[in-house]
């Protein structure tokens, strides 16, 4: 993994406790994830590497057939069609992917179809959105079809749906995804296979670089400058770190190593990096909320507000808000900033930012006086709101 500007302090916040898990988890572990990156399944210069998908497929297959249920999120469909398409590198814009994903993810799923039919197994696609693991009504038709093909005996495969998603509700990266997935289906574990072994503490190709054996807080790695991405995929060492603790913080325990060693891995052998559980579950729109999120706008907060909803858990009212940025719509994910504009929440906001501004500083009861019964309601609701920094 490259290491250089990026901070892992900027991207995982401190925890306050952390469940020692031994490495075993990942080979008796009954439900489980398994997220492999473009790099682990493409050639260099792009395009499906017929025997690297084969090769993760045989591990899941193995797995599968012992009676475990594994669900794989898969990348490749971008990076897989571009020698058909006789582009020269991941394209940046959103329609050319689209186009690039609906092109590639079928010739994924054809080797993937054929690997699992040769051991007896059937898979199935899930093409997922963000709204899919928030909205309440996505998401539990998103888990009702992901518990029904478990059951069923199938292996689904999984791969944000890049075809329908437009900037604005992008998860962005399938490491991600992965950890959302994991907390969505109730897994015991989640595995993320890269190109490399582990986490290391300074660049794995220098004589002197150490592998990070385990994580189980923030501090492990606070010393350690992060970033980099392969030339086909989205990803890099800030997504797999940011999507490990998403997961360790709800409580489920993450492996980091490469698709090499896919096997060992899912037989819980002493590999790669692992991060430990920091946390406990929590409503899958509030870890959505807190790692996944890309906020559209601000509401500036009186000292009063802050107190409120960080120390009280209580909502936030009109009264405490001086002031508001952005430009977003009712039901957009907003940050909440206090007198010093440090991020202390983010939530759901019930306005328009159009609407706000002659709502400030003002009372639910004398609004709905004024203006009628639907200005009594919070600006963000407590249900809907997640706490960013320590008590």
């Amino acid at each position: 993994m490259l290491v250089s500007k990026l901070r892992v302090a900027d991207v995982v916040p401190t925890i306050g406790w952390t469940a020692k898990v031994s490495r075993t988890v990942f080979g008796q572990s009954r439900r489980l994830v398994v997220k492999v990156g473009s790099s682990s399944l493409t050639h260099p210069a792009g395009g499906l590497d017929h025997d690297k998908v084969v090769a993760v497929a045989e591990c899941i297959a193995a797995a599968t057939q012992t009676g475990r249920q594994v669900v794989l999120v898969s990348s490749g469909a971008i990076a897989g069609a571009l020698a058909k398409l006789e582009l020269k590198a991941r394209p940046r814009d959103l329609a050319t992917q689209q186009a690039a994903a609906s092109v590639g993810q079928g010739a994924l799923m054809r080797i993937y179809t054929e690997v699992f039919e040769s051991h007896g197994l059937v898979v199935g696609q899930v093409l997922l959105t963000a709204e899919d693991v928030v909205r309440r009504s996505h998401y539990r038709n998103a888990q009702r079809t992901l518990y029904r093909l478990m059951e069923l005996g199938v292996v689904p495969v999984v791969n944000e749906n890049d075809t329908v998603a437009t900037d604005e509700i992008r998860l962005g990266d399938n490491d991600r995804l992965a950890a959302l997935v994991a907390h969505l289906v109730h897994a015991e574990a989640l595995v993320l296979l890269s190109d490399v072994p582990g986490l290391y503490d300074s660049h794995p190709r220098g004589s002197d670089a150490a592998l990070i054996a385990d994580v189980y807080g923030a501090d492990d790695i606070s010393d350690l400058s992060l970033s980099g991405s392969g030339p086909l995929g989205s990803g890099g060492i800030k997504t797999k770190v940011t999507a490990a603790h998403i997961a360790a913080g709800a409580g489920i325990p993450v492996l980091l190593t490469d698709a090499a060693r896919a096997n060992q891995a899912l037989m819980g052998a002493d590999i790669g990096t692992m991060f430990h559980p920091t946390g406990k579950r929590v409503p899958t729109r509030l870890l959505w909320l807190a790692h996944a999120a890309d906020p559209v706008g601000g509401l500036h907060l009186d000292s009063g507000a802050v107190e409120a909803i960080v120390s009280r858990k209580k909502s936030l009212l009109p009264a405490g808000i001086s002031r508001v940025s952005g430009d977003f719509h009712r039901g957009d994910p907003v940050d909440l900033l206090d007198e010093n504009g440090r991020t202390v929440a983010r939530g759901l906001v019930n306005f328009d930012s159009s609407e706000l501004p002659d709502l400030l500083g003002r009372s639910t009861e004398e609004l709905a006086r004024e203006l009628g019964s639907a200005y009594r309601r919070e600006i963000v609701h407590r249900d809907d709101l997640v706490v960013l920094l320590p008590k």
